[in-house]
């Protein structure tokens, strides 16, 4: 005699599987139980941070024919059927790795605010800070490299929420100066190895002796920075951020400009088995004043950059295993300033992208309206964006962690994975 299983068991039978044979923890509804399978592919992230608030009109939205255009024209890319701005001629070459969410929006309409939310999926309060998603991986997946940092920000804003209420080792190590590489890693001038051995093992002693003594988590944190510092410092891993060691056409590829620089550190900082990086463009794309000359001038090094990393990715066969994802505090208005002849903020609708790692190539998730004022379908928000991310890297949307008053969060808030976004 046969036993037919209800839908109920046949789930807790996979999910229960997939627990045990892949450790994963698998939703609810079918589309869930897609994503978790894909879930985990990403084992790096690189986030590109275009701090301002880029036009998506301007950009990865265009609105061919449209006034709002104001004469830029859309072209052709790899991805059948999809236009971008002329503004991009290298990214358009690379389209065909890339999903296009032209359906993000916000109420956020502050650059402060905005950014805060893009990094964390909470809204700031005066009351805690909150973890940026990077701080989250480090947390739930740790670092892959047993020595160098698992969380890096690149020529970062001060603004940032780095580790914000969790334990300050989880906080992104800043370089400011990617072809500086990793400054201060060096021994002092006139100090021996013997001499830093000895100082070091008094640190530990005195250290330890704190923490044993001292019950709040920072204190353990901060002797952990150190003794992982110790160790980086004595390490071959250091080269990593030693941008030199390219050849003159990688550099070249990348670009001489910052955010060139802090890309080609990204992608070796990923061969490195490094988490998750950060680079922000060092460029201001808060366009209110002069919108197409503005445009004219900062697009040609982002938009070398960008495609350069996609390409230089795939050819290295790391896109497959790293997610490079796009993001920005908002859109800008369709309408230009007639008195400025800028746009305004406009966090109704705007584009963020992703690639790589799991993630569909060449598609375009939701749309705006005619004009690029509005979601016309799918909309997406900031949490439901990094709830995606952190899926496709394999973390535990429902775990939850407690801040030191005793409240509890989770990685995305209330933000639900896009899934149709999984290939």
């Amino acid at each position: 005699m046969t036993h037919r299983l209800s839908d109920l068991s046949r789930r807790q039978f996979v999910e229960r599987f997939a627990k045990l044979c892949l450790g994963v923890r698998i939703a609810t509804t079918p589309g869930m139980l897609h994503a978790a399978v894909a879930g985990g592919r990403a084992k790096s992230v690189i986030c590109l941070y275009l701090r301002g608030g880029i036009s998506h009109i301007d950009t990865f939205d265009p609105k061919p024919g449209k006034p709002e255009m104001a004469g830029v024209q859309a072209i052709k890319t790899s991805a059948d059927g999809v236009q971008i701005s002329e503004w991009f001629p290298h990214l358009a070459k690379q389209m065909h790795h890339v999903t296009l969410l032209r359906s993000m929006t916000s109420v956020l309409g502050i650059h402060e605010l905005g950014a805060y939310t893009a990094h964390t999926s909470y809204i700031m309060t005066p009351t805690i800070k909150h973890p940026a998603l990077s701080t989250w991986a480090l947390k739930l997946l740790g670092s892959k490299n047993p020595v160098l940092p698992g969380n890096i920000l690149i020529n970062g804003s001060p603004q940032h929420p780095g580790c914000g209420y969790m334990e300050s080792h989880l906080a992104p190590l800043p370089i400011v100066d990617p072809d500086a590489g990793l400054q201060n890693s060096a021994l002092s001038e006139g100090v021996t190895a013997a001499d830093f051995a000895r100082r070091n093992a008094l640190a530990q002693a005195v250290g330890s002796h704190f923490v044993k003594n001292t019950p709040h988590r920072d204190a353990a944190a901060y002797l952990k920075i150190q003794q992982e510092a110790t160790a980086l410092m004595k390490s071959d891993d250091l080269k990593v951020f030693d941008i030199t060691r390219e050849s003159a056409a990688t550099q070249a590829a990348y670009g001489k400009h910052t955010f060139g620089k802090g890309c080609l550190l990204a992608r070796r900082l990923v061969e490195a088995g490094v988490r998750f990086i950060e680079v922000e463009d060092d460029q201001n794309w808060d366009t209110h004043n002069d919108q197409i000359a503005s445009m004219k001038n900062m697009t040609p090094s982002t938009d070398q950059t960008m495609a350069a990393l996609l390409e230089d990715l795939h050819q290295r066969g790391l896109l497959d295993s790293t997610l490079v994802m796009m993001i920005t505090e908002f859109g800008r208005t369709p309408k230009i300033n007639e008195a400025t002849a800028g746009r305004g903020h406009h966090p109704g609708v705007f584009t963020w992208w992703l690639a790589g790692a799991g993630i569909k190539r060449g598609y375009v998730h939701g749309q705006s309206d005619e004009i690029a004022e509005r979601v016309a379908d799918k909309p997406v928000s900031m949490p439901d964006f990094n709830a995606t991310v952190a899926l496709a890297m394999g973390m535990d949307l429902q775990h939850t962690e407690h801040s030191p008053s005793g409240r509890p969060f989770t990685v995305a808030d209330k933000g639900k994975p896009v899934m149709e976004l999984f290939a």
